[in-house]
């Protein structure tokens, strides 16, 4: 299984079309959200491009805002193979 954790950005919540639309995929097994953390579940990847698309809806006005992080990662293995990418705002 192979976890995508993608931080949100301050004052920012994923939408719940976005989450029944991942959720929808044959791909993600399951989606969590803790904090300000989203984590997708997906049973496996394979050599294919699978975009992902998260939309967030502002619910506090932030200002200053930090970029987050999004890593991908083996849930077997967390301390394995691990992608990162750092994003900001409108990247």
């Amino acid at each position: 299984m192979v976890i995508i954790e993608v931080s949100l950005l301050s004052g920012f919540i994923m939408t719940s079309r976005s989450r029944m639309l991942l959720e929808n995929r044959t791909i993600v097994k399951k989606i969590e959200v803790k904090a300000n953390v989203v984590y997708i579940y997906l049973e496996k990847l394979n050599d294919e491009s699978q975009p992902f698309i998260l939309q967030l809806e502002q619910v506090i006005q932030v200002k200053n805002l930090k970029p987050v992080s999004i890593k991908i990662y083996d849930y077997y293995q967390p301390g394995g193979l691990q992608i990162s990418h750092s994003s900001g705002v409108g990247s």
